[in-house]
């Protein structure tokens, strides 16, 4: 089979599968309706017993892995690559955490798109026999994004409406060319996109426009429509981005129906008091190795289109008054069932 089609979307021969998976959240993220799904809760408070909220972020890496790597029934000496991303200048929460384990590492960098974005990779290298097994992490921490892209928490600013809560959590994965698990088909990288918005507070507008650029490729690419996904994820966008994607998603003739849905208007409750929704690295990440997975190991789900989207901004490009570009990537999971 031809592995890439279209300019963007790539197809897998050998069907990488997903044999583990592991979500961890804070205490906020627990009380919310995913609570029953996720595989740890740090119901205590969010500093995960370490003394700042940044070496809390990387121990969530840390015992994400972990869990994931237990969860997949394999040793570490198993996996052949670590691949991981955050938030945090220079990656620090996934290079840190990297640390602990000795397995070889490469850092990504895609913003809220990284779990999608290293499970795409990782999937190409796993396909195309340079690693039989790989496993991916992701993280986010409210306190720590919060201080980093925008005031600082001691000030206690007043939210606007447009802003998101940034998800305190983090997802790791074990992607495979041996064992069972759900099978990831073709992966469509995402361009940069850049619809000129240049507020810090609106993630999900800055983000939306990447977001119908990799799906309108993604479609043409795979000759499908929504309709041919059980369920069609996006990462965060919250309620604000999901509105603006499926607009202008309509604008070029594909109506999203019931089976699309936001990972950042489902990680919370609408009387959590966090505006548009959650978004970053961990709001995809937990989203989908919880609640996501377990549907498809049972068979509930046997089609996943998982798009995770990213914001692509610095604190330098914010103080330089630049606008904020946006990315996404996309991957299609289907369930051992699905044959």
């Amino acid at each position: 089979m031809e592995r890439k089609r279209g300019n963007q979307t790539v197809f897998f021969n050998n069907k990488p599968k997903i044999i583990g998976y592991y979500s961890i959240v804070g205490p906020k993220e627990g009380k919310g309706p995913l609570r029953n799904y996720f595989s740890e809760i740090e119901e205590k408070d969010d500093f995960f017993g370490q003394k700042t909220y940044e070496k809390a972020e990387r121990v969530m890496i840390e015992r994400a892995l972990d869990g994931a790597i237990k969860s997949a029934n394999v040793k570490y000496t198993d996996v052949h690559l670590f691949m991981a991303g955050d938030l945090l200048n220079q990656i620090i929460s996934s290079s840190y955490a990297a640390r602990s384990f000795d397995i070889p590492y490469v850092g990504v960098f895609g913003a809220c798109s990284t779990m999608a974005e290293s499970l795409a990779l990782s999937a190409c290298l796993v396909d195309g026999g340079h690693f039989d097994t790989i496993a991916c992490a992701t993280s986010s921490h409210f306190s720590t994004a919060e201080r980093q892209f925008r005031f600082p928490l001691e000030l206690g600013n007043q939210r606007p409406p447009t802003s998101q809560w940034t998800v305190t959590g983090s997802g790791a994965d074990i992607v495979s060319i041996k064992g069972n698990g759900p099978r990831i088909t073709c992966a469509t990288f995402g361009k940069v996109t850049d619809y000129g918005i240049n507020d810090v507070n609106n993630m999900g507008a800055a983000m939306a426009p990447a977001a119908m650029n990799t799906l309108l490729a993604h479609f043409k690419d795979a000759n499908t429509s929504p309709r041919d996904y059980d369920l069609i994820l996006s990462g965060d966008l919250g309620k604000l981005g999901s509105e603006i994607l499926i607009d202008l998603m309509e604008d070029h003739g594909y109506k999203l129906g019931l089976n699309y849905k936001d990972c950042g208007q489902i990680i919370f409750k609408r009387n959590q008091n966090v505006l548009m929704g959650g978004s970053g690295c961990g709001c995809s990440a937990t989203v989908f190795n919880s609640i996501i997975m377990k549907k498809l190991m049972t068979g509930e789900l046997k089609k996943v289109l998982l798009m995770a989207t990213g914001a692509l901004l610095s604190t330098t490009s914010t103080q330089q008054g630049d606008t904020v570009p946006g990315i996404a990537h996309a991957v299609v999971i289907e369930g051992e069932k699905n044959e």
